[in-house]
């Protein structure tokens, strides 16, 4: 290797991807295929039973078992674990087409910002759903990539917060591409884990809000979706997106207010 293609390399800069999963052990290998650009791929498994960390080894990630109950924490977990320059976080439903991996590389060479933002196609099964997503229930981008020591997740169990170091960068242009649910019964059983992981949210912090202005920002989040965010171009689908998009907020209000010892116990997103 020639000095100046030596100096290239050290100056490029190092790419981790981090995956936090449990128990994603039919989801988890064709996600690791498409962050093979990455420099290191780093797996943070919180509490799984299944073949998971060793599909992740076989794939050549660095596996990191243990149990953290609320999200935030475990995700700041991997975060603290990434040795590279950026960080581009994964779920183990997404994929990374190829050239959003050129776009990320490119990017990273030459950014001056702390973060950016990367679109995000919705699938539900087969079917990809462009509009609609909205209200805590899905998005159409998400804030993944990030310079390391840029970012931290808030202590949430579901939707954590996120706190910034650095300025925000313009939004990547490629997608990436997300199995969010399998099916219509999938996506219900979704509202539930949510819902039940923001009901131990709200008791925790002793403010579980009122019937009426949960019932006000069930219509104002279906609005958004299906109205503001033109999810009535997607037809049906659109209808349920903002149909489940204004129930979680209802939904976890009635848990913590009728069920409280219930979810006291602390629900769970995963």
């Amino acid at each position: 290797m020639s000095a100046a293609v030596a100096d290239a390399a050290k100056e490029r800069p190092r790419l981790s991807a981090l995956v936090v999963a449990r128990n994603e052990e039919a989801r988890l290998a064709g996600c690791l295929a498409t962050l093979r650009f990455a420099d290191e791929i780093v797996v943070v498994l919180d509490r799984t039973t299944d073949a998971s960390a060793r599909i992740a080894a076989e794939a050549g990630a660095r596996v990191i078992e243990g149990a953290w109950p609320v999200e935030g924490d475990r995700r700041n977990a991997g975060l603290a674990a990434c040795t590279g320059d950026w960080i581009l976080e994964v779920d183990a439903d997404e994929r990374v087409p190829e050239a959003l991996a050129a776009e990320i590389r490119s990017v990273i060479a030459t950014s001056r910002f702390a973060w950016h933002e990367i679109p995000i196609e919705n699938y539900i099964g087969d079917h990809l759903v462009r509009h609609g997503w909205g209200g805590s229930f899905g998005t159409s981008a998400v804030p993944r990539l990030s310079r390391r020591g840029a970012k931290r997740w808030g202590r949430e169990r579901v939707h954590p917060s996120l706190a910034w170091t650095g300025e925000k960068g313009p939004r990547l242009a490629n997608a990436l591409l997300h199995h969010v649910d399998r099916d219509i019964s999938d996506m219900i059983r979704r509202l539930d884990r949510y819902s039940s992981a923001r009901a131990a949210d709200l008791i925790a912090r002793g403010e579980i809000g009122t019937l009426a202005g949960n019932l006000r920002r069930f219509v104002s989040r279906f609005w958004k979706c299906f109205v503001a965010r033109r999810g009535y171009r997607e037809g049906a689908w659109g209808f349920l997106i903002a149909l489940c998009a204004g129930l979680y907020p209802l939904l976890a209000h009635l848990k913590a207010r009728l069920e409280p010892e219930r979810h006291r116990r602390g629900g769970e997103a995963q």
